[in-house]
C-alpha cells in the first residue's frame, strides 16, 4: 500500500533520467498518481520498455531520447514540452553519472564533460520550466543530490564536486523562486539498490555499506520516489530550500 496524493493527480511532470534505477521508480510512482509524465534519457531500448510497460496507465508517460550535455537539445525539448502539455508543474532533476575516476586522470575536457552531466543540466531544465510556473502560480523543483560528498566516497571527486554544487543551487532557487510560490528542494538518496549500483559493489561491500547504516536493508528506487511524492504534493507546501536524506542512516 503506496500513499495517494490528491494535489499530484493531472499534474505535469517531467523527470530527467527517466528510464532506469531512481528515475524509473520515479516515473512509475507519478504515472500511478495519475501525474502527465514526460521523461528523457539516453538509454533508448530501456526507456521505450519502460513506456510500453506503463502504456495502459489512463496517463502513458511520454519518452523524450536527449544527451542533456546538449544545452540546445535541452532547451529544444522543453519547449515542445512547454507546447505539448501547457507547462511543467513538477520538475524533477534526477540525471547523474557516478563514473569512478582518480585525481591524475582528470583533465580540463573531462572536468567540463562531467558538470556538464552532472550539474549543468539542472539549471537550464529549471529556468526553462519557471515562466510556466509562475503564470501557473507556483510549482516543485526537486534535485538528485548524492550522500557521497557528504561521506567523502573515494574515486568520485568530480561527482561529489558536481552534486554538493547542486545542494547549492536549491538554496538559491527556493530563494530567488520562494515568492513565485515555486518550490525547490534536494533530495539526497544514499546507497540504493539499483543495476548501475550493482556494478561498483560486491556482495561483501554491500553488507559493509547495510552495517553502516542505522537500519537494516537495501533501499529502492520506489523509497526515493515515496519522498519525491510527498515533496512535490501540496501536503509539503511549506518545506522548501532543504537537503532531505534518504539513506537509512548511513551517515
Amino acid at each position: 500500500m503506496s500513499a495517494i496524493y490528491p494535489s499530484l493527480k493531472g499534474k505535469r511532470v517531467f523527470i530527467s533520467g527517466g528510464g532506469s534505477g531512481i528515475g524509473e521508480g520515479l516515473v512509475e510512482a507519478f504515472v500511478a498518481q495519475g501525474a502527465h509524465v514526460a521523461f528523457c534519457d539516453i538509454a533508448v531500448a530501456e526507456s521505450e520498455a519502460l513506456v510500453a510497460r506503463l502504456s495502459g496507465a489512463d496517463l502513458a508517460p511520454i519518452f523524450h531520447a536527449i544527451d542533456l550535455r546538449d544545452i540546445d537539445a535541452v532547451q529544444a525539448m522543453m519547449a515542445k514540452l512547454d507546447a505539448q502539455l501547457g507547462g511543467i508543474d513538477i520538475l524533477i532533476n534526477n540525471a547523474a553519472s557516478d563514473d569512478r575516476h582518480a585525481i591524475d586522470e582528470v583533465s580540463p575536457a573531462y572536468w567540463d564533460e562531467r558538470m556538464a552531466v552532472n550539474l549543468r543540466h539542472l539549471f537550464f531544465t529549471a529556468q526553462a520550466v519557471v515562466p510556466a510556473m509562475r503564470r501557473a502560480g507556483g510549482g516543485v523543483i526537486l534535485n538528485l543530490g548524492s550522500i557521497s560528498w557528504h561521506l567523502a566516497l573515494p574515486d568520485l571527486i568530480l561527482y561529489e564536486t558536481a552534486k554538493a554544487g547542486i545542494e547549492g543551487l536549491t538554496r538559491g532557487l527556493a530563494r530567488d523562486l520562494g515568492r513565485d510560490n515555486i518550490r525547490v528542494n534536494t533530495i539526497i538518496p544514499g546507497n540504493i539498490k539499483t543495476p548501475r549500483q550493482e556494478k561498483w559493489y560486491t556482495p561483501e561491500s554491500e553488507a559493509e555499506i547495510v552495517a553502516a547504516q542505522c537500519l537494516n536493508g537495501r533501499i529502492q528506487p520506489r523509497d526515493v520516489a515515496a519522498l519525491a511524492m510527498f515533496l512535490a504534493s501540496d501536503d509539503a507546501r511549506y518545506c522548501t530550500g532543504h537537503d532531505y536524506f534518504i539513506d537509512a542512516g548511513w551517515r
